[in-house]
C-alpha cells in the first residue's frame, strides 16, 4: 500500500508550507491525481485521516480530483485521451492502452501521472 507513504510525504510538505502562513485551520486539500499512478482514493483519504491526527491538517477534507489518462503520437500527431480497457467484471479496473488510438502507433504521456496539490482552503489570523 504505497499510499501511505505517498500521503505522509504530501501531508509533510503541506505542513512545512503552511509553516510559512499564520494559518489557524485547514478545512481541505484538493489533490490532483493522474490514473497511471495506481494510488487508490479510497486508501489515500483513510492514510489522511491517520497521518494528520495531531497536525494542522487534522480535521480537514481531502478531496481527491482525477486526471485522465492523455497521449500525444509522433507518428500522426493526435493528441487526446487513451483509448481505456474496460473489464466488464470489475468496474473499478480500467486499464488505458498507451499506443495512439487512431494510428495505433508509439506515444507520450501527457496527463495521467500527476500526484499534486491543487489547493488548499485554509484561515489565517488577522
Amino acid at each position: 500500500m504505497h499510499e501511505v507513504s505517498v500521503v505522509t510525504s504530501l501531508v509533510d510538505l503541506i505542513i512545512q508550507e503552511l509553516g510559512r502562513y499564520k494559518v489557524t485551520k485547514v478545512n481541505s486539500v484538493t489533490l490532483v491525481v493522474g490514473d497511471l499512478t495506481n494510488l487508490g482514493e479510497e486508501q489515500m483519504t483513510f492514510a489522511y485521516e491517520i497521518v494528520t491526527r495531531g497536525t494542522i491538517l487534522e480535521g480537514s477534507e481531502l478531496l481527491i480530483e482525477h486526471e485522465p489518462v492523455e497521449v500525444k503520437c509522433g507518428s500522426c500527431g493526435f493528441w487526446g485521451p487513451a483509448k481505456i480497457l474496460q473489464d466488464p467484471d470489475f468496474d473499478t479496473h480500467a486499464i488505458p492502452v498507451l499506443s495512439c488510438p487512431e494510428c495505433g502507433g508509439h506515444v507520450t504521456v501527457t496527463a495521467g501521472q500527476s500526484c499534486t496539490v491543487k489547493c488548499m482552503d485554509i484561515e489565517e489570523a488577522d
